[in-house]
């Protein structure tokens, strides 16, 4: 399973960028894999105010529905089109065209976890 070591991770399986104050978030690979084939994203709308820890959007695949948790606190500044349209993009490239939302940070990010970090949960939880 693929844990790139320039992302940050969140407990509910999300990854985040962070680049001059916009934290990009998607799904990691293990969530991706663990819905199987992902069917219809709904990303929380751009200028939505998000906090970390809630829910935000969801993603359904033909196994199950999934909570989107916001990783971070801000506001929503862009929504991935393409992972709308194409919702199979999030399994196949999960963190490249496969991104779901963009968030201008109201704050740094406290509590993401490290790729080592990520690594052993998703160790834990296999």
């Amino acid at each position: 399973m693929s844990v790139p070591a320039e992302l940050n991770y969140t407990s509910e399986h999300e990854w985040v960028a962070i680049t001059d104050g916009v934290a990009t978030i998607g799904i990691t690979a293990y969530a991706a894999e663990a819905l199987g084939d992902i069917v219809y994203v709904e990303p929380p709308e751009v200028d939505t105010t998000v906090r970390a820890g809630d829910t935000c959007g969801e993603v359904e695949s033909t196994k199950s529905v999934s909570d989107i948790y916001s990783p971070v606190n801000g506001e929503v500044v862009d929504v991935n089109r393409a992972a709308i349209d194409e919702p199979e993009l999030i399994g196949t490239d999960p963190y490249g065209q496969g991104w779901l939302f963009k968030v201008e940070l109201s704050q740094d990010p406290s509590d993401l976890l490290s790729p080592e970090q990520y690594t052993q949960l998703t160790e834990g939880e296999g």
